[in-house]
Formats: structure tokens, C-alpha cells, sequence
């Protein structure tokens, strides 16, 4: 603490605490487990953004004139400055014109980042790489130290790695009006002391996970730890102390035709306004895309959701007609009128829950929150999206009959991106477009039409009229609006502007307002044809507008050049890694993933809340092998941490179907789950018999054995099960039933012993329960050593890393008998096979309590 007080001494020295409101950095601040940023839109001499690391107990900072940008080929520059106090990360305010930095700040972003490698030694070399996961950026950059001549402070140049986040043109700080992620005001409300100062984030005692990768251009991914901490019942989300104030929304890519797949789900497009439904402490604020607060605009929307529990979901906010289609010049007239009753907000996306971060979840989980959310509070104004998963041009097709605009198409396994990606899509019935107001004409005293304008580029360009749509009472409430931006000179571009007609006066207007029409259509050189007016918009700023055409079905696939490689949401890096070389052809890394996906959900329920090892082989099953427990640095935020009492270390603990796709990519090739009860580690959940022969002995022996071994257990009254081992042997397993009062795994280890001991002893030329080698020769070995606390015994469909690529398969007792054959089922030939077996079927409905299974062994002979 001494040490960082001292760096703080320019800081100091600069700065009068007097005068300033800027803390002294007196303050004592935790560290955090995870070390913390903050970027801070600074409007001083020149608007400027600060970056802020922390690391050695302070905040090293830069000044970066132009702020952080997403394209790796825009280098920025930044300089330098002093250290600054970690309870700077707090700030928002302004600054007194005379003294250092005198001006308004504003928490523009803050989260938590991760240095490549040992940050003070990358600092001190000059080049560091670095991970940063915040409320509205993410990814990696890099930051270079240069030489310049004359400069008093060390400059920097800051660019953006190549990685997903990667947005080539994009500048996410362009938005003048862009809001704190702390307070949720702009850097005028804040100069106004309009608004609540922004809640703690620094002193946040929180706890989080690693989870986050950087996906780099590197040929291996790294991973780094980033701020996800997995709740109880997600595995994908990351806890959080407090909701931002706005989230940048995702948006859609127009394309031409709409995408097919199953992993797409199709949406109506609504004809409305997209909002923001923010709930916090029964209070709900709606936001419009930019993050204006139009809570006052629709009260009903708002009463209804303030039984929500604290949440914000992504949404739009429409008026039905009688046909119960969206309406936008009706939603427009109740606006106008105040009349806001029947508005409803169609709610298609969940981005927070209950202090929980959802963006990282697929699409369908966050729409299974969302649905979850809104039946437990039924309300008519607020209504629940469904998608279709079928053609996307059948359902374009279907949404146009019914007179709707269009189809929104989504991938299903997608997290939610703030700003436009291909991985949204949208399909219009019929032309639609926001243009900016440059104008009207009119002919004597009567309004003709609007001047339609867009930006290309930096300049403002004439696209055409909009000559219909306008009845009386939509000109009479529209004039006053175009009378209040009436300008005297034209907002186009030179040679940018409409024609000259003869009997026509043209007005000019200042390009402020933004109207949505209705078009037919792009003519080769870039005007609208046959436009129709709908109404102006007060969601989007004018500045935005561009001209958009849909992006060919085709370039949308080739924009996802990951799709491939990624299994119901995890990225699968180096797919076409042989894990199985010796196979015609090699089963890849991306092969066992999807088996996993295939199998996961009958597998799940036999791994789910159970402490489980791993077989690793990262580099196939003929390279290195190693065998992990606790979990790891790097762990992917979708393993469930499990907390033994006796055990400082956390065990893997593979809950979701996610979880198991996870460890393919770390290439597991087997698991291996504990046999409690889920969720309580202590208490037997299933016993698993292995009866392991030794070499010479035929498996028609094995299959005897297994039969005689499920006789002698269904005698005790139970239902026992058989399975493959993937090996040379075969399992009987016998499922427990949960009881409060069941004995402990001595009793249980005992019992399983005994059953082994009358077997064998009813058979010692064909039986031993002793491991010695030397005495195995021509017998079988009932193991049942598995079946103790912490033991562990492969899972039913797990594969083996062992050649042919045999899968521990579940198997009918009726096909328990000569001719069957173990090395057929593989991970190609499972998921067929699986889809048409009955085996297994009734083994939850089969479980018994060990009580009564010890009471049974003790009152039988045999």
C-alpha cells in the first residue's frame, strides 16, 4: 500500500484537493481478484478518452486522443500520464476550468482485463497484450511504446488484436450522446449535475471466475481470466454486482433472401420502436436504441413490467391494428396523442437476470430465461416472441401473406453482440428504410413532398422524394415539425442535391429529422423509387443514417467463417485435429464435439451434479495422456467448480450439454463421474460392478458373467443395467435411490464386496476379487472398488481414447448374449444407434434405497 502511495505522488502534487472533486486517493481500495479497468470519456481541452489498467495497487493510465478502435488497422495514438488512484475508477464529475484536466468526465466503459504474459515486464519492454471484458467493449489490444522527438511523456500507439470483436471501420466512441455505463447520463447531464452519481464499482467485493478466451490470429487460442463467474443454475453467465444503466442493442444485417438451417430461428419482424426494458427495485425505464429514456412515453409498458424481478430485456414497442398487426403509423398517433394504453412491448431477447450477465448464453437459453420470466407475470403488455425453426423463405413467405414487414432470422446458438453482425439477420415483404429530412416542396399553399436524404460517406445526399402517405391530419401535424428545423441554405453536398422543378418551391430543412418510409426500392444510380411516407422517428439520430442494401445470402455465410467450428455455442478451435488418427478418416476434434452434442442430452443426466475426471489428450490418443480432477487455470467458464469440504481445490463438474462440448476442445477423450447422489457428494448414488477379464479369458466368459452378476442383484430386489466399457469388459450398474437415512459409502463399499465375494466364491475358476496379476490368469476380475467415495468409473456414452474410438454404450439385457460385439459401437456409429435403442429406458423409475438392498443381502444365503 506504501509502495502505491508513493506512485501516486505526481498525481498529488498536480491536483488541488480543495477545489477539485477528485479523490485524493487517501482511500483504501481492495484489490480485486480480477484486476479491474475503466475508460473514461474526458471532456477537457479537446475531448479525449482515458484508459485506465489497474495494476501495482494503482491505475496506469493513457490519454487516448481518439479513443479505443475496433479495426486492427487503425492505430491510435496514446500518451502516457501519471498514475492514478483506484478510487478514480469511481469518478464521474466534473473538473474546475484552472485546474489539471479542468472539464466533465464520464465512466464511458469499466470492467475487468488480463495481461498476456507478466504485465510489468511487457510494461517495461514496451509491448503489452492485453484482454479486457467491459460493459461495452471486449477483446484484445495491444499497446506499443514509440519514440517521438520533443515529447515530454512517453507516447503509445493502441490498436486492436485480430480477434472475434474485431469491427473493421467501427469507432464505438463516435456517438456524441453516448451514456455512462455507470450513471447512465451523457457528458452534458453530467456538466447539468442532472441525474444520481453513478453506483460503486471499485469497492465491489465480488467474486469472480476465469471463463473469457481471446480468440487471436495466432494459431492457438489463449486463454486468459477474465470476469465470468458461473451462478448455480447458468453456466454461461457471469455474476454481476450491478446492472449497467444501457447496453448497446444488436442489430440486424439486411440480406436479400433469409437464411435456412436448424440452427436459425425466424421472427416476425415488428413494425415499431425498439426499446430497452431496464427493471430495477420495481422501477422499469425504457431506453430507445440509443439509450434515450422514453419511460414517460409508455407508462402502461412500464407499470406492467415493475413486477419483473431486476432484469433488461431487449424488445419493441408496437401498436396492433385490427388484424393484430404491427401498426407504426398508429403506434406514431398515440404517441402524438398521449394515448398509450394499448402499446405493447414484444419482448424477444434477455440480456440480465437477477444480477446475472446472460449475453454469453445462446440465443435459445436466453430466450428460455426470457419466456420463464414473463409466464410467471403474465400481462398483456407484455408479450413473449417465438420463432419459427423452419425454411426461412417459407416463413418470409407466410409473414408477407399476413401483411407483416418481414422476418428477423437469428442464429440460435449466438451470444448477444452489441452493433450489427451477420449472425442477425433481416428479410423484408417490402421495402423499408429510415432517410434523413433535408426538406419539402410545395405548390402554392399545398404540401407535396418530402427530400429524402442519407450519408454516404461523410457527405449528405439527395435519394429522392417521398411524394405519398400524406393525408390531412399527418401533413397538419407534420408541418410544425418542419417548420422548427426550416433553414435558409441546402443541408446536400455540392451536386448532391434534388433537382429544380418548374411550379415548385423547394424548403430546406437542418438535417435533424429522421422519417421511415416505404419504398419499392434502389434505382441503378442510388435513389428510392416509389417511396411512401410512415413517419418520423425520434429513436434514431440523424447522424446514423446510411444507406442500407441487402447483403446476399451468401456473403452472410462467408462472414461467419467460425460457424462451422463452433458446437451449440463453443468454439471449437483446431477442429481438424486428428484425435483418433489411426481411423478412415481421422475422427477430428470438431467429430467429438458434435458427438457430445448428439449424446449430451441422454449423457448429462448421469454426469449432472457429480464431481468428475478427465482423460485428456490434446493431441490425439497416440500423444500424451493425462488424467485431470480439479479443475485448472484457463477452466472454461462452462465446467461447474465443485467444492469438496475436505478438498482445497475444486473438481470439474460437467452439468450442461455445453459443459461436455467444452471439454472436447480441451480434447477429453474420456470422463469419468463420482457415483453419489447429484449435488451431495458423500451420499451413494449408483453402484457400477466392473468385470475386467484377464487377457485370456473369451468375452462370451464376460457376457456369462454379467448375466449370473445381474441375477444375484435382481434377486436382492433391485433392476440393474448393463453397459459396454468401451473396453474389453462389461458394467452392471445399479441405480440408488435418494434417502435422507441411506448408509454411507463404507456400508455401500461393503455390500458391493459381499455380492462379489459370493460370486466368486460360488466360482473360483471363473471368478477372483483380488487385483494380484498373478493370480487372474484365465479368470475374471469382479472389481468393485469403484464404488467409494471420490471412486470414479467411466460414464455411460463416454468415449475411450483407446483405438476404434468405442463409446461406453448402454445396452438392453436382451442383447447381452453371444455375438455382441463392444468395438461396434463408436462415436460414428452411436448417436444412429442411440436415437432407435430402448435400453436404459426406465432406469430413474428403477432405483431403490441401499437400506433395503443391505437389509436383502443379509436375510439371503446365496
Amino acid at each position: 500500500m506504501a509502495r502505491a502511495k508513493a506512485k501516486l505522488a505526481t498525481y498529488r502534487r498536480m491536483r488541488d484537493f480543495s477545489e477539485t472533486a477528485e479523490p485524493s486517493g487517501k482511500a483504501t481500495v481492495a484489490p480485486a481478484e480480477q484486476r479491474r479497468f475503466v475508460i473514461q470519456k474526458h471532456d477537457a481541452t479537446r475531448l479525449h478518452y482515458d484508459l485506465r489498467l489497474e495494476l501495482g495497487g494503482v491505475f496506469k493510465s493513457w490519454a487516448v486522443p481518439e479513443g479505443l478502435s475496433l479495426d486492427p488497422s487503425d492505430k491510435r495514438m496514446a500518451v502516457e500520464v501519471e498514475d492514478h488512484p483506484l478510487d478514480y475508477g469511481d469518478f464521474e464529475g466534473t473538473i474546475p476550468k484552472g485546474q489539471y484536466g479542468g472539464g466533465t468526465g464520464q465512466l464511458w466503459d469499466r470492467g475487468y482485463w488480463a495481461p498476456e504474459g507478466d504485465p510489468h515486464k511487457a510494461l517495461k519492454k514496451g509491448n503489452l497484450r492485453f484482454a479486457i471484458a467491459g460493459d461495452r467493449l471486449q477483446g484484445t489490444w495491444h499497446l506499443v511504446r514509440r519514440r517521438l522527438e520533443g515529447s515530454k511523456k512517453p507516447n503509445w500507439l493502441l490498436f486492436k488484436s485480430k480477434d472475434n470483436y474485431v469491427r473493421p471501420g467501427k469507432d464505438p466512441g463516435a456517438d456524441a450522446q453516448a451514456r455512462s455505463v455507470a450513471s447512465g447520463r451523457t457528458l452534458d447531464e453530467i456538466a447539468a449535475g442532472k441525474g444520481k452519481p453513478p453506483k460503486p464499482f471499485m469497492s465491489r467485493r465480488a467474486r469472480f471466475q476465469a471463463g473469457a478466451v481471446w480468440q487471436s490470429n495466432r494459431a492457438e487460442a489463449s486463454a486468459v481470466d477474465l470476469p465470468h463467474d458461473p451462478p448455480a443454475k447458468a453456466k454461461r453467465t457471469r455474476r454481476i454486482a450491478d446492472m449497467p444503466a444501457f447496453v448497446e442493442p444488436q442489430l440486424c444485417q439486411l440480406v436479400d433472401r433469409a437464411p435456412d438451417g436448424d440452427e436459425w430461428g425466424h421472427e416476425v419482424k415488428f413494425d415499431g420502436y425498439r426499446m430497452q426494458l431496464r427493471v430495477e427495485d420495481g422501477e422499469a425505464v425504457l431506453r430507445t436504441r440509443k439509450g434515450l429514456d422514453w419511460t414517460s412515453k409508455f407508462k402502461g409498458i412500464a407499470k406492467a413490467a415493475t413486477s419483473l424481478p431486476d432484469c433488461i430485456i431487449d424488445g419493441e414497442a408496437c401498436v396492433m391494428d385490427s388484424d393484430q398487426t404491427p401498426d407504426f403509423s398508429a403506434l406514431q398517433a398515440a404517441l402524438s396523442e398521449g394515448n398509450t394504453r394499448d402499446i405493447v412491448f414484444f419482448a424477444f431477447d434477455h440480456i440480465f437476470l437477477e444480477g446475472e450477465d446472460l449475453r454469453d448464453l445462446p440465443l435459445s437459453q436466453r430466450k428460455e430465461r426470457l419466456k420463464a420470466v414473463l409466464d410467471a407475470k403474465p400481462d398483456k403488455l407484455l408479450q413473449y416472441v417465438g420463432h419459427f425453426q423452419a425454411a426461412g423463405d417459407a416463413v418470409l413467405k407466410s409473414a408477407c401473406k399476413m401483411k407483416l414487414e418481414g422476418i428477423v432470422s437469428k442464429q440460435l446458438a449466438s451470444p448477444y453482440k452489441s452493433g450489427r453482425w451477420s449472425s442477425w439477420t433481416k428479410a423484408k415483404c417490402r421495402g423499408g428504410h429510415e432517410v434523413i429530412v433535408g426538406g419539402w416542396t410545395t405548390e402554392g399553399e399545398r404540401f407535396r413532398s418530402l427530400f429524402a436524404a442519407v450519408h454516404r460517406g461523410p457527405e449528405l445526399v439527395y435519394v429522392g422524394r417521398v411524394g405519398t402517405g400524406f393525408g390531412a391530419d399527418t401533413v397538419k401535424k407534420l408541418m410544425p415539425r418542419l417548420k422548427a428545423v426550416e433553414a435558409d441554405r441546402s443541408p446536400f453536398a455540392k451536386g448532391a442535391g434534388p433537382p429544380r422543378r418548374g411550379g415548385i418551391t423547394n424548403h430546406w430543412a437542418r438535417p435533424e429529422l429522421v422519417a421511415e418510409i416505404e419504398f419499392a426500392g434502389w434505382t441503378g444510380d442510388g435513389q428510392i423509387r416509389q417511396a411512401s411516407f410512415k413517419g418520423l422517428r425520434a429513436d434514431k439520430p440523424a447522424r446514423e443514417i446510411e444507406a442500407e442494401t441487402p447483403l446476399p445470402s451468401e456473403q452472410v455465410e462467408a462472414s461467419q467463417p467460425q460457424r462451422a467450428n463452433v458446437v451449440l455455442g463453443v468454439s471449437i478451435s483446431h477442429p481438424d485435429k486428428p484425435m483418433w488418427p489411426d481411423e478412415t478418416p481421422p475422427i477430428t476434434k470438431l467429430d467429438l464435439a458434435r458427438y457430445y452434442e448428439a449424446v449430451g442430452g441422454w449423457m448429462v443426466g448421469h454426469v449432472k451434479g457429480r464431481p468428475s475426471s478427465a482423460v485428456r489428450t490434446p493431441d490425439g490418443i497416440r500423444g500424451e495422456q493425462f488424467f485431470q480432477r480439479h479443475a485448472m487455470p484457463g477452466q472454461s467458464h462452462l465446467v461447474t467448480l465443485a467444492h469438496v469440504s475436505d478438498d482445497k481445490k475444486p473438481y470439474i463438474q460437467l452439468d450442461t450439454v455445453e459443459a461436455l462440448i467444452a471439454m472436447a476442445q480441451v480434447g477429453a477423450t474420456e470422463i469419468h463421474p463420482w457415483n453419489c447422489q447429484p449435488g451431495q457428494y458423500d451420499v451413494p448414488g449408483r453402484f457400477v460392478f466392473d468385470l475386467d477379464p484377464a487377457p485370456d479369458v473369451a468375452f462370451t466368459d464376460v457376457i456369462a458373467a454379467a448375466r449370473e452378476l445381474g441375477d444375484r442383484l435382481d434377486a436382492l430386489g433391485t433392476t440393474s443395467f448393463c453397459k459396454t466399457t468401451g473396453g474389453k469388459g462389461l458394467h452392471v450398474v445399479v441405480p440408488l435411490a435418494e434417502d435422507k437415512k441411506s448408509p454411507d459409502w463404507n456400508a455401500g463399499k461393503l455390500f458391493c464386496m459381499e455380492v462379489c465375494r459370493r460370486m466368486a466364491a460360488s466360482s473360483p475358476e471363473k471368478y477372483l476379487i483380488n487385483m494380484s496379476k498373478k493370480e487372474r490368469a484365465g479368470r475374471i476380475f469382479l472389481d468393485y472398488l469403484r464404488n467409494d467415495t471420490k471412486s470414479t468409473a467411466v460414464s455411460v456414452l463416454s468415449t475411450r481414447a483407446r483405438p476404434g474410438a468405442t463409446v461406453s454404450m448402454p445396452i438392453d439385457w436382451s442383447t447381452v448374449r453371444k455375438g455382441l460385439d463392444p468395438q461396434r459401437f463408436t462415436v460414428r456409429t452411436v448417436p444412429g444407434l442411440l436415437r432407435k435403442s430402448k435400453a436404459w429406458k426406465d432406469y430413474d423409475k428403477s432405483s431403490v434405497p441401499l437400506r433395503r438392498l443391505i437389509e436383502q443381502l443379509i436375510t439371503t444365503k446365496r
